[in-house]
Order: C-alpha cells, then sequence, then structure tokens
C-alpha cells in the first residue's frame, strides 16, 4: 500500500464528513501519525482498514467535541477536483438525490465510488459481509438512480 496515494483519499473521505479543509487537514495529519505510530495491523491486509478507521474515529470525536451538524450540499464542493462535464442540472438532480439518502449511503458510495476502497475493506468497517456490501450499494445507487430519473421525469 502506498501511502501517498491514500492521504488524499483520507483528505477527501475526512472533508467529505467534516467540510472544513482545516480541520480535514489537520485529522488527515493526525490520522497518518497515529497510524505510524502505532505497530497495530502490519498486515499488508489490514492496513487500509486500519486508515481507515482511525479517521473514522477521529471524525466521530470531533463531532462529539464541537457537535457540528453536517451539510452535504457545501461537502460537494472539495477543493482541488475537477469539475466533471456534467451539467448544472444534472449536479442539481445528483445532489438532491444524495441528500436523501442516510448518512452511511452516503459515506459508502464515497468510499467505494470516490475513494476506491475495496469490498473487503468496507465489509470489515461496517463488519458486514462482503455481500452485504454489494447489496447494499447496489440498493444505493438504485435509490439514486431513481430519485434522479424522477425529477428529471
Amino acid at each position: 500500500m502506498n501511502l501517498e496515494e491514500q492521504y488524499d483519499r483520507i483528505y477527501k473521505y475526512l472533508y467529505f464528513r467534516l467540510h472544513d479543509q482545516h480541520t480535514a487537514e489537520d485529522l488527515t495529519q493526525e490520522t497518518f501519525l497515529r497510524f505510524i505510530g502505532s505497530r497495530t495491523y502490519q498486515d499488508e491486509n489490514r492496513q487500509l482498514q486500519y486508515l481507515y478507521t482511525i479517521a473514522r474515529n477521529l471524525c466521530s470525536q470531533y463531532y462529539r467535541d464541537r457537535m457540528i451538524v453536517f451539510n452535504f450540499d457545501e461537502a460537494l464542493d472539495i477543493p482541488q477536483l475537477e469539475e466533471s462535464e456534467q451539467s448544472l442540472l444534472e449536479r442539481i438532480s445528483l445532489t438532491d438525490a444524495l441528500q436523501k439518502l442516510s448518512q452511511e449511503e452516503r459515506e459508502m458510495l464515497l468510499l467505494r465510488y470516490v475513494n476506491g476502497v475495496p469490498v473487503p475493506v468496507i465489509s470489515r468497517l461496517y463488519h458486514i459481509s462482503r455481500f452485504s456490501v454489494y447489496r447494499r450499494l447496489k440498493r444505493i445507487l438504485k435509490k439514486v438512480k431513481v430519485e434522479m430519473e424522477g425529477e428529471n421525469g
């Protein structure tokens, strides 16, 4: 596992959850400091899971400490991401569809399709089987598609 590649992905994950650039940068740094400082999970297959577990726990702690409410609208404007070729209307429709998902559903989409986290790692993060992850992702994508078709139809 290349830590440099994962740094940007962990940052995106934390920014998605926090929507604060400086806090996401700080917690990304803290994630890697804790990861490097720990001798736990030296096994290659568990390093990625351990990184996301640390990031998730730091984010949860941040919320507990500050009682901040997440605003998904603003989180779509992640800095340093290239603008897609979608039209403004499609983007608004997608934003609306994503807002109707639960936090966990949005997080699963981010992990799998934005950060490219492998399904086995997601299954260990959520303590569910790989097949459950596949089923949930399929169901979530179907919900988004139905919602977007409903708005555009």
